[in-house]
C-alpha cells in the first residue's frame, strides 16, 4: 500500500499527468502524432482556416458516428446510416420545394424519416431476429432506393432557411461544429447519465444476463436503433445544408467511416465498451489524415492507402494498452516497476507511429513545402475512369511544361469530399484552383468560399453553379448526346428498339447527356427506348445490366451507353451480335473503346479529348494566376469516332 502510494505520489504533475492520459487513450495518441507530424510536414495545416475545414470535414462522420456508438456499445451494428442520412434530407428538400410543405415541418418530416427508418431496424433486429448486419444492409439498400425514387435521381435545392446550418457565425464560426460539439454532448449525456444508456452497456455486455436481470431488451433496441436513425437525420441536414442540395446519392460509404470512427475510438465491436469522446477523437483522426494528405499533395491512390494503415496502427496502440492494463503484476515496488515497462512499450509504438508517419509523408511528397513554386490544385469528380486518367495525364504534362507545381484530388464521385478538397485548397495557398465538379450544384458553396478568399478558380468538363468561374473549359455533353442520337438513329435506318445505359444517377454528366440523346431523338421517331437503366459509369455494371436486359429485350438493334465504359461492357453481354446485329455507340473516346470501334464491336464513340481539356485547363489556370482574364467558356470540339477514322485518334 505504501509503495503505491508513493508510487501515485511520484507520478502527479502536469508532464506525468499528461503521459498518463495519453498512455491510457490510445486514439488521443494518435491524434496527437499525427497533429504533430503534419504540423512537421506542413506549414499550411495548424492555420486556423484549416483547424476550421477539419472541424467541418469531421462534422457529418462526428454525428453520424455518435448515433453508431449507441449501436456498437450494444453490440449491434447499423449499415444503413450513409443511405438514411441521404434519404432524411431528400424527403426534407422535396417535401419543402416540391409539395410546398413549411419548412418547419419539412425538418420534422426528414427527422421522423430517420427515427422511422431506426425503428424498422430494431423491430427487424428485437422481433424478427435478424441479424443486425442483415437488417441494417437491407435498409442501407431500401433508403437509397427510396432517395433515388423521390428525387428521381436528380439533386434537390435545399431550402435557404436550413442551408444556413451549412454557414459560418461571425463570418468565421462554421455551424457544423457547432452541430457536432452539441450531439457530442448529447451523446455523452445519454450514454452516462440515463436509463437507456446503462442499458445499452449491459446489453452490449451480456444481453442474456441483462434480458435475466429484468431488462426489456428487444424495447431498448428498438430506443437504440431509434436513436440511431436519429442522428443519421441530423448528419444528412448538415450534409445537405453544406451542399445547398439534397443529393440522393450523398454519404455512400459514410457508414463505414462512422463505425471506423468509433471503433478508432475505443469501443469494442463485441460490445460493452464505447464513449462519446473516444468516437469524436476517431471522426477528428479520419478527417485529419484527409485533410493532411491533400495539404501534402500525396496521391490520390496511396491516399486510401495511408489511412488505412494509420487506422490500424491507431487501433493497434490502443490494443496494446488495454493488454498491458490488464496484465497481471507483483504488489508494491514490483508493481510499480511493472507498470514502467508495457508505458516504455507504449511510447516506443507511438514514436514508430510518429516516425512511420513523417517518413511516408517525406517519400510520398519530397520537398512540398517551402519549394516557391506556384501551386494549383485540381479537383477531379473520379479516377475511376480513363476518360478523367487521361484529363488528369493532360493537366500534369501541361502543368510541368509551366514550371506549376500540381496537385491532383479524386472527389470519387462524392460531392462532400470534394467540398472538403476544394476547401483545403483554398486554405492551403493554391494560386488557382481547377474543379471538374461530381454536380454542379453542390460544388456551390465551396467555389464561393474560393472566391471570397480571391482564388480563382476554373470548371472543367462540368459548370458550376451559383458561383463564379474564371472560366468553363469543356466539351458541351448535351450537344455529344445529340450527336449520338444523329449517329445511332442513322446506323439504324431511322427505326429501331435501343437500350439506353445511364450513368451515375444525380450526376449533372448523366443528365446532360441523357437530355441531349432523348432531344436528339426525337426528329427519328421511328426510334423507341425500350428500356433505360442505370450502370453507374462501370463496366462490369455496363455487362449486368446488359445481360438482364437482353432477357426481356432480346430483339434490340442499337444501344446508348452515357459512357464507353459501359458501352464496353453492353458490347461484352452481346457477344457475336455486337457491331452486326446491335450498334452500340459510346462516350468519351477512350482508347479501349477506340481500339472496339477499329475492331468493329463498338460501331461508334462521341470523343471528347480529354487530355487536350486538362490541358486547356491548366493553360487558362496560368493565365488567371498571372493577373490575365481568360474567355469566359473555352469549348473542346466533340467528334464521332467510327471505324473509318479511328486511326487517327488511335
Amino acid at each position: 500500500m505504501a509503495t503505491d502510494t508513493l508510487d501515485n505520489r511520484t507520478g502527479t504533475g502536469v508532464a506525468p499527468g499528461l503521459r498518463r492520459l495519453l498512455l491510457d487513450n490510445g486514439a488521443l495518441s494518435a491524434l496527437v502524432v499525427l497533429v504533430a507530424a503534419l504540423a512537421l510536414l506542413s506549414g499550411d495545416f495548424l492555420t486556423t482556416q484549416n483547424l476550421l475545414n477539419v472541424g467541418v470535414q469531421a462534422a457529418v462522420t462526428a454525428i453520424l458516428a455518435f448515433g453508431v456508438t449507441f449501436v456498437i456499445v450494444s453490440a449491434g451494428i447499423d449499415l444503413s446510416v450513409g443511405s438514411v442520412a441521404a434519404l432524411s434530407a431528400t424527403v426534407l428538400a422535396w417535401s419543402a420545394t416540391s409539395e410546398g410543405v413549411p419548412v418547419w415541418l419539412a425538418v420534422l418530416l426528414a427527422v421522423a424519416t430517420g427515427i422511422a427508418c431506426g425503428l424498422v431496424n430494431g423491430v427487424l433486429v428485437s422481433y424478427g431476429k435478424l441479424p443486425p448486419f442483415i437488417a441494417t444492409l437491407a435498409m442501407l439498400s431500401v433508403g437509397r432506393g427510396l432517395s433515388l425514387v423521390i428525387s428521381q435521381g436528380s439533386p434537390i435545392a435545399f431550402p435557404g432557411s436550413v442551408s444556413h446550418l451549412g454557414d459560418t457565425l461571425g463570418g468565421w464560426l462554421p455551424v457544423p461544429v457547432l452541430v457536432m460539439i452539441a450531439a457530442g454532448l448529447l451523446t455523452a449525456l445519454v450514454l452516462s447519465r440515463t436509463y437507456t444508456g446503462r442499458s445499452m452497456y449491459a446489453i452490449g455486455g451480456n444481453e442474456e444476463a441483462a434480458r435475466l436481470s429484468g431488462l426489456r431488451v428487444k424495447r431498448q433496441k428498438l430506443v437504440i436503433y431509434a436513436l440511431s436513425g436519429l442522428f443519421a437525420a441530423v448528419a444528412g441536414i448538415v450534409l445537405a445544408s453544406r451542399l445547398a442540395s439534397a443529393q440522393p446519392q450523398a454519404a455512400q460509404g459514410y457508414e463505414l467511416d462512422a463505425i471506423a470512427a468509433v471503433v478508432i475510438g475505443g469501443a469494442s465491436l463485441s460490445g460493452g465498451v464505447g464513449k462519446a469522446s473516444g468516437t469524436l477523437i476517431g471522426a477528428l483522426i479520419l478527417a485529419v489524415l484527409r485533410n493532411g494528405l491533400n495539404l501534402l499533395s500525396v496521391s490520390a491512390f496511396w491516399q486510401q492507402v495511408v489511412i488505412g494503415v494509420v487506422i490500424a496502427l491507431a487501433v493497434l496502440l490502443d490494443t496494446l494498452r488495454r493488454k498491458s492494463d490488464v496484465t497481471p503484476g507483483a504488489t508494491g515496488g514490483a508493481a510499480g516497476a511493472g507498470r514502467k515497462g508495457p508505458g516504455a512499450r507504449k511510447l516506443a509504438v507511438a514514436a514508430v507511429c510518429l516516425a512511420a508517419v513523417i517518413g511516408a509523408g517525406y517519400l510520398l511528397n519530397p520537398g512540398s513545402s517551402g519549394s516557391g513554386t506556384t501551386k494549383l490544385g485540381m479537383s477531379l469528380s473520379t479516377l475511376n475512369n480513363p476518360f478523367f486518367v487521361q484529363m488528369k495525364a493532360g493537366a500534369q504534362a501541361e502543368a510541368k511544361a509551366e514550371g506549376i507545381d500540381l496537385t491532383v484530388t479524386d472527389a470519387q464521385n462524392d460531392a462532400s469530399q470534394q467540398a472538403n478538397q476544394i476547401e483545403n485548397f483554398t486554405s492551403s495557398g493554391m494560386k488557382s484552383i481547377i474543379v471538374n465538379p461530381v454536380d454542379s450544384d453542390a460544388v456551390g458553396p465551396a467555389v464561393r468560399g474560393a472566391n471570397k478568399a480571391d482564388v480563382p478558380v476554373i470548371a472543367a468538363d462540368r459548370g458550376v453553379n451559383k458561383a463564379e468561374t474564371a472560366t468553363l473549359v469543356a466539351s458541351d455533353n448535351a450537344a455529344g448526346g445529340r450527336l449520338a442520337a444523329r449517329t445511332l438513329a442513322e446506323k439504324l435506318g431511322g427505326k429501331g428498339r435501343i437500350v439506353v445505359l445511364q450513368g451515375t444517377a444525380g450526376t449533372s454528366v448523366s443528365r446532360e447527356r441523357g437530355a441531349g440523346f432523348t432531344e436528339g431523338l426525337k426528329a427519328y421517331p421511328g426510334i423507341e427506348v425500350v428500356a433505360s437503366q442505370p450502370a453507374d459509369f462501370d463496366r462490369t455494371k455496363g455487362l449486368d445490366v446488359m445481360t438482364n436486359l437482353l432477357q426481356s429485350h432480346p430483339d434490340v438493334t442499337g444501344v446508348f451507353a452515357e459512357n464507353d465504359e459501359m458501352a464496353l461492357g453492353a458490347v461484352k453481354a452481346l457477344g457475336g451480335r455486337a457491331g452486326s446485329a446491335v450498334a452500340v455507340v459510346g462516350f468519351d473516346g477512350t482508347p479501349d473503346a477506340i481500339k472496339a470501334v477499329g475492331a468493329g464491336s463498338l460501331y461508334a464513340s462521341v470523343a471528347q479529348q480529354p487530355g487536350e481539356l486538362g490541358r486547356i485547363a491548366v493553360r487558362n489556370a496560368v493565365l488567371a494566376i498571372r493577373g490575365k482574364k481568360p474567355d469566359s467558356a473555352v469549348k473542346v470540339p466533340v467528334k464521332v469516332v467510327t471505324r473509318e477514322n479511328a486511326a487517327a485518334f488511335s
